[in-house]
């Protein structure tokens, strides 16, 4: 057997090492790399390490560069962008790469390949993410479809997709004439872009895999590059990376056979013993390649749609103007000193940080609802914005309490804003069905969901791979809940009867352990709406949801976040079904139209009642047995009472000891004995609270 490494040993005999120290460190130099090969768990169960951990490995080993390249996927990237983030800001220079990886369908003469794309720059990753948009959304959820036709003869802003860079990844068991067939194609198609890769795994036919690049290379004139084919940052993870197979497979590793990698060589490996296998052109042209590719996740500007804006106007002066409209409507009597000085303060910070688009889009949905007579209610931190209330997203008024814009949007925490607009469950489709008609599919989708692995499914899924017997299985997984730690695991096999000391046990826990929070497919987020100015498809890519007519974007809430990106959330709440039923019955009864303004909310005394008795089973938010424990202790009689009540009963005011102090000032207070303010200075933020912090306002 001749040993692969000796296929790719330079020509140049090695130089003694010196006597003395040398001046620069070993690391230094050794020749430079950059990984153009590597797919993370986002290449759901085959991956088996997370875009931060390959994007530290990568730096820690002083690569110059690596490419996240996920099966027809940029979902992981945003991680890694801000793993790449922190590696520079710590003194570890690394360069973040963005690609994908396909499989290519061949017809009539032009063969089927295999494909890695890496964007050059924000062009060409407009077209990689077109590409990926196209093949996915010819399929169902987690499948896709990419043939050569889409890249040599498709559209002609996306013909050899002319913004990347492309690396033949060639297939060990295609002969020759296949892979020069191949070669021959892509170097028609992407010319001077194109690169044939050169992957060395210690496998027993390696010498033979570089005898014929090197002759489809001569035939061809195409450079090759150094590539490792990475599925994880650490050989440790091959464990993983053959559990993930089986789990994919739906098949026991026993029984997986020749699916699973011949040995662990498809991890981030040092540039010492990639020095020793490939040659120096292979790396240097790794090197080039990297270099030639510009750009970076902070390029992306996300623009909201113009069409809401009137022609002659700017959008803060549209959104001024209905805010002022909207704030008569509210105020017929005048507008308040205050309030006015409440929605000047956040009209500045709204034109500041550019959001005015924003708030006109999230109007125009409401707007939209309100005309079709569908009961909405924007919730959360918007309802301390006065301008929120003047447009009609909320209904909290800000003379009947005290505001915090800063909860909402902050200048110091540079945080998108997050309104959430709860509608009509039942007709929430008539207004996602408004704004795809709006807009149009190719400018809007659903933020996506990331399901990753909790503890049960972890337990599930490695047992079933290790050939464990079912009732054993399902017994430590009913044992233990998804936020539990090893100890409860460990507690749970004792429960279920399982040897905790037994060989196949101990690789069950580590691979549970290793599993939990890995991602496992991406779903559709509840109701959060994407919506760009233009084609959405060249900001992220946009594939099927598992539910019929539904697209969502590659990326979930927090990578949004991340970059700065804005969604609007479009949720369904079943109560406000029932309060449109309850207002249609007020109406026929009263012979009068009820609005939800007419509900009273202090002058009820029958339903404090109901509610200080804890006789509250079906009303919203209060209908759970530790709301319904809490209700007689603190008796509430006005609807800030219920608000308190609401809150108190979280985790936070639980752990932090807030609820025992509250229930004992209010009943101080209650008899004539209420306890002076220790912290005068704090009474404009604690004093509604008798001192106590319940609310996050409070605290900020």
């Amino acid at each position: 057997m001749v040993c692969s490494g000796d296929v790719a040993q330079p020509k140049e005999p090695r130089p003694q090492p010196p006597l003395a120290p040398p001046p620069t460190p070993l690391l230094g130099r050794l020749p430079a790399y950059a990984e153009l090969h590597c797919r993370s768990n986002f290449s759901f169960l085959t991956g088996a390490s997370h875009p931060e951990e390959l994007v530290a490995r990568a730096a820690q080993l002083g690569y110059t560069a690596i490419a996240i390249t996920d099966e027809c996927s940029v979902a992981g990237v945003v991680r890694a962008h801000e793993e790449a983030k922190r590696q520079n800001e710590a003194g570890n220079p690394i360069r973040l790469l963005i690609g994908s990886v396909f499989e290519v369908l061949g017809e009539g003469a032009t063969p089927a390949c295999r494909l890695v794309l890496i964007a050059r720059h924000r062009e060409g990753y407009g077209d990689l993410c077109e590409l990926i948009t196209l093949a996915r959304l010819r399929c169902a959820k987690g499948q896709y479809r990419l043939a050569v036709r889409d890249l040599d003869g498709g559209a002609a802003h996306l013909r050899g997709a002319p913004g990347c860079h492309a690396l033949l990844i060639p297939r060990r068991e295609d002969p020759p004439e296949l892979l020069l067939a191949q070669a021959r194609w892509l170097q028609a198609t992407f010319a001077e872009r194109a690169a044939i890769a050169v992957e060395l795994l210690l496998y027993a036919d390696d010498s033979l895999l570089v005898e014929r690049l090197d002759a489809v290379a001569d035939h061809t004139g195409m450079p090759l590059v150094a590539a490792g084919d990475v599925l994880m940052h650490l050989r440790s993870r091959k464990p993983v990376q053959d559990t993930l197979t089986a789990v994919r497979l739906k098949t026991p590793l026993a029984d997986c056979g020749f699916a699973l990698a011949r040995n662990a060589e498809q991890h981030l490996r040092s540039r010492l013993r990639l020095a020793q296998l490939y040659r120096p052109a292979w790396l240097q042209a790794s090197v080039r390649i990297a270099q030639s590719c510009a750009f970076s996740l902070s390029e992306l500007r996300y623009e909201y749609p113009a069409e809401l804006v009137p022609a002659g106007l700017t959008a803060i002066a549209h959104l001024r103007a209905l805010t002022t409209l909207g704030a008569r409507q509210r105020y017929p009597q005048g507008m308040p000193a205050s309030v006015l000085a409440q929605i000047e303060k956040e009209m500045g910070l709204i034109e500041a940080l550019r959001y005015e688009a924003f708030f006109l889009t999230v109007h125009d949905i409401v707007a939209f609802a309100r005309a079709q007579n569908i009961l909405c209610q924007g919730r959360g931190s918007a309802a301390n914005s006065a301008v929120c209330f003047c447009l009609g997203i909320t209904e909290v008024n800000p003379l009947h309490t005290t505001l915090l814009f800063e909860r909402f949007i902050s200048r110091e925490r540079d945080e998108p804003p997050d309104i959430d607009v709860d509608f009509e469950h039942e007709r929430r489709e008539e207004v996602i069905q408004y704004i795809y008609a709006k807009y149009g599919t190719e400018r809007c989708a659903l933020a996506a969901a990331l399901s990753t692995y909790r503890t049960r499914g972890a337990v599930r899924d490695t047992g079933r791979a290790l050939g464990l017997d079912e009732p054993q299985i399902d017994a430590l997984a009913r044992s233990v809940h998804w936020f539990d730690d090893a100890n409860r695991l460990a507690l749970g096999l004792a429960e279920a009867g399982i040897d905790a000391d037994a060989p196949i046990t101990k690789r069950w826990m580590a691979l549970i352990t290793t599993l939990k929070g890995f991602p496992r497919h991406l779903s559709q987020h509840s109701g959060g709406f994407v919506i760009a100015a233009g084609k959405l498809s060249r900001l992220v890519p946009i594939e099927n949801a598992a539910m019929e007519n539904r697209r969502v974007i590659q990326w979930d809430k927090d990578d949004l976040e991340s970059l700065g990106l804005l969604k609007v959330d479009v949720l369904a709440l079943g109560m406000l079904s029932c309060i449109r039923r309850a207002l249609d019955l007020m109406t026929v009864w009263h012979g009068r139209r009820w609005h939800m303004q007419d509900i009273a909310q202090d002058d009820d005394a029958a339903s404090f009642e109901m509610a200080c008795r804890a006789d509250t089973v079906g009303v919203f938010q209060i209908e759970s047995r530790a709301q319904m424990s809490m209700l007689p202790r603190l008796k509430p009689r006005t609807l800030y009472d219920l608000v308190i009540e609401v809150a108190i009963v979280r985790p936070g005011p639980i752990q932090g000891g807030m609820v025992h102090p509250y229930l004992r000032r209010r009943d101080e207070a209650a008899a004539g004995r209420a306890e002076p303010s220790r912290y005068p200075a704090l009474d404009a933020a604690l004093g509604r609270t008798l001192g106590v912090p319940i609310f996050q306002e409070q605290v900020m």
